[in-house]
């Protein structure tokens, strides 16, 4: 059942976006060569209480940690560890904070270091751009298909790939709420659910640099791509409104 969110609880989850929002741009910020992935987590986890919010991942049964962290070909759900990034990591960092009984949640992946590798530069702007192109498809009476055909031509058409095990999702008392958001196009745009006003939906890009299979580590969390090639992830909370979307986690 897909929930629709009053303006009143929309306007929950925004407050709870912007505290989110707010901590993504100091751990991006953050990161650098020499910093561990515990660090990043333990950062998240202060911040997020500082303001007001609890770590939303935590409510996850069986899941410990504040942030999952994507690093190199590490794809989605990485546990941290005592890895210390290096020069030229390419690093996924996913949040998500719980407010006022709301939650939200957000992905932004950055290149370690100032000398920039024009290929990592390349995959990650296209990464960015299908998440703002399919983030403009997000319009009352528009369908999911609509933003799952713009994610993977534009990922598609610059010769990587979307990866089809793992797709985004409505967010709001649960973290995973219906519908389904893939970022690849199932059978015909028609078929696929229509977007009505007041629907919040995690619109996520998970994407490869090489093929899109995965493989799951011995943790049991952690997926990366099964031919080592670099993963990225970009995800925004949207709010649909009559008006248009509204990022909740600008």
């Amino acid at each position: 059942m897909i929930n629709i969110k009053t303006p009143s609880e929309i306007e929950k989850m925004a407050k709870g976006g912007q505290i989110l929002s707010e901590v993504m741009w100091r751990l991006t910020s953050f990161v650098k060569a020499g910093v561990s992935e515990i660090e990043i987590d333990k950062l998240a986890e202060k911040l997020i209480i500082e303001k007001g919010g609890e770590p939303g991942f935590k409510k996850v049964d069986g899941y410990n940690y504040t942030v999952c962290l994507s690093t190199n070909d590490v794809v989605v759900h990485g546990i941290p560890t005592d890895y210390k990034l290096k020069e030229g990591d390419l690093i996924g960092i996913d949040c998500g904070v719980f407010y006022q009984g709301f939650h939200t949640d957000m992905s932004e992946t950055v290149i370690i270091g100032e000398n920039k590798d024009s290929q990592k530069e390349k995959f990650l702007k296209i990464g960015k751009l299908a998440l703002n192109e399919a983030i403009e498809k997000v319009k009352v009476g528009n369908r999911v298909g609509h933003i799952s055909k713009t994610i993977q031509e534009i990922v598609e058409g610059n010769g990587y790939s979307v990866v089809e095990t793992l797709v985004g999702h409505g967010v709001g008392r649960d973290l995973h709420e219906d519908p389904e958001i893939p970022g690849f196009l199932v059978g015909e745009i028609e078929e696929t659910p229509t977007l009505k006003e007041g629907m919040v939906i995690a619109v996520e890009v998970i994407y490869n640099m090489g093929k899109p299979d995965l493989k799951l580590d011995k943790d049991g969390w952690t997926l990366r791509t099964q031919d080592g090639s670099l993963g990225g992830l970009f995800e925004r909370t949207v709010a649909i409104t009559k008006n248009g979307p509204i990022i909740l986690t600008p």
